[in-house]
């Protein structure tokens, strides 16, 4: 795996970091405020098998 150089941006501007970290801390807001129930690891991972499964299964057609 190559090492990423500290001192090269992935961004082409300052600008473009400053809107980046707005919208991240904005979508960690939302979802620090959301109130709907969690889901389950478990149940998140079953449904992860299952749709990768389906997916699979169309795929081998």
């Amino acid at each position: 795996m190559a090492k990423l150089d500290p001192r090269v941006s992935e961004f082409e501007s300052t600008e473009a970091v400053e809107d980046y970290d707005r919208w991240f801390r904005a979508k960690i807001e939302r979802a620090v405020a959301d109130t709907r129930p969690t889901i389950p690891h478990d149940q998140v991972m079953a449904r992860t098998r299952c749709d990768r499964s389906r997916r699979e299964a169309i795929d081998a057609r």
